[in-house]
């Protein structure tokens, strides 16, 4: 498939993070475009402002007359979120539109372009925003598609300048969710993670394995794989195909970090390969896991011709993804951090380096559980990292996709939570649970609608701080 003859181009589910890239893209390359989704949000006023005509009624009467009266200039981009019965879907079917998931779209994207492809079941977001940055901050021509809203761009998409010198470059979240990213036709990829996830697509942890495999074989003969210590322990290097492989990690033997050092606020370490050192790296997105992305990200950036200085400048000004490890409070003794950690390894992660970064703070975690299945298939395990915290609120699970599972719900998480403060609330309790209690270190986290509580939580925040400055 390719885009020759198109002049509309409509997507269904324009909201969301992937979709919303897309329409962004395809109206920088002069294509009218327009879409559907089920309600409002901050992300889909953005798009109208931009120029996108945006309906909210699944209805043929929402779909632009210049997409109902030319067919076969009208190119429809779907997501399989969408239920059966959308009529806006039926009709497009059913009067032969040509219709692609996202994940097609970005492998007609990516056939096209030299690709930078970042797969993992934790960690995608940040370290590919982190390599399209340190990219175009160098000069490089590159764009990218990503997960996330970057704080540096305030987008969820990213572009070079047009008359950059150059082989074009374009960065991409190669998302495992429906197996998507088996459509991308990667020059380099780097695996972040290989953690059991998405069972309900996937079936059992051996058949996700296979499916990252299977991503590693789409490089080209001549291609590169940047992949996490622990993520090449489960794939097996045997498994792997002939490219070059550069391991990566905290503590690998490959490339990795010393002398790491949490600051109240942001990291600072050394970057270590077998060819060079680059001390006193300074990274203002705080987090362990965070230096470990930036691993890969520097990697990537050296391979690609950047310089040293020129990799200090763009690792110091990344600012980071919108709620990845966001601090939207950090004063007057109190700390109000916003993750979007809905796997037990990511709530790992974020409350060991919380921990690190503020040792003699009281932390409480307020986690909203994501999907049903994610729920009842690691309770254990969300139990043993929430348990990281001092105090733990639980919200009712979020069942994005999903019906309700018998039996399922967070209170089954709760009794195997160690932590002597604990409490389940409703959502719509929290703020008044938050005004009796006794908080210095705040953390929310989850990928379903917490984020909607986020300017209040950070508002209340500095409202306790000084009461007259709000």
């Amino acid at each position: 498939m390719s885009f020759e003859g198109i002049h509309s181009v409509h997507l269904l589910g324009i909201g969301g993070i992937g979709m919303s890239a897309l329409a962004r893209w395809f109206r920088h390359e002069g294509y009218v475009v327009s879409g559907y989704d089920r309600s409002p949000s901050p992300l889909i006023d953005e798009l109208i402002a931009e120029g996108m005509e945006v309906g909210f009624e699944d209805s043929l009467e929402c779909i632009p007359e210049e997409v109902k009266s030319h067919p076969a200039k009208s190119l429809i981009v779907w997501t399989p979120a969408l239920p059966k019965d959308s009529q806006q879907l039926n009709f497009f079917q059913e009067n032969k539109y040509k219709l692609q998931k996202r994940s097609e779209v970005l492998g007609v994207l990516t056939s096209s372009y030299y690709t930078i492809a970042v797969a993992g079941t934790h960690g995608k977001t940040t370290t590919s925003s982190m390599i399209a940055h340190l990219l175009k901050s160098a000069g490089k021509p590159v764009a990218a598609f990503l997960g996330g809203i970057t704080q540096n761009y305030q987008s969820n998409l990213i572009l070079g300048k047009k008359k950059s010198k150059g082989q074009k470059l374009v960065v991409v979240e190669a998302d495992e969710f429906d197996r998507s990213f088996l459509r991308l036709h990667p020059n380099e990829a780097v695996i972040t993670s290989a953690d059991a996830d998405h069972l309900d697509i996937y079936g059992d942890e051996q058949h996700i394995l296979d499916g990252f495999i299977a991503f590693t074989e789409l490089l080209d003969k001549k291609g590169k794989i940047y992949i996490q210590q622990n993520a090449l322990l489960r794939l097996t290097e045997e498994r792997l195909p002939k490219v070059i492989k550069k391991e990566y990690g905290l503590r690998s033997s490959g490339i990795h970090a010393e002398n790491i050092q949490a600051k109240p606020g942001f990291f600072v370490f050394d970057y270590v390969d077998s060819k060079q050192d680059i001390k006193g790296l300074e990274l203002y997105i705080p987090g362990f896991h965070n230096v470990e992305n930036a691993l890969a990200a520097i990697a990537i950036a050296l391979d690609h011709g950047l310089s040293e200085k020129e990799i200090r400048k763009g690792l110091s000004s990344f600012k980071g993804v919108k709620r990845r490890f966001e601090i939207h409070v950090n004063e007057g003794g109190q700390v109000y951090i916003d993750d979007y950690a809905h796997h037990p390894e990511e709530i790992r992660a974020c409350l060991s380096s919380v921990r690190a970064m503020f040792p003699a703070k009281q932390l409480t975690v307020v986690f909203q559980p994501h999907l049903f299945s994610r729920t009842r298939d690691f309770a254990d395990e969300f139990s043993e990292s929430l348990s990281l915290a001092d105090a733990v609120i639980l919200l009712d699970i979020y069942p994005a996709r999903e019906l309700p599972i018998a039996g399922v719900t967070s209170e089954m998480l709760l009794e195997k939570i160690n932590s002597s403060d604990k409490i389940l609330l409703g959502k719509n309790d929290l703020m008044q649970h938050l005004d009796q209690a006794s908080t210095e270190v705040l953390v929310t986290m989850g990928a379903g609608d917490i984020d909607r509580l986020v300017p209040e939580i950070a508002s209340w925040m500095k409202n306790r701080i000084n009461p007259l400055a709000v």
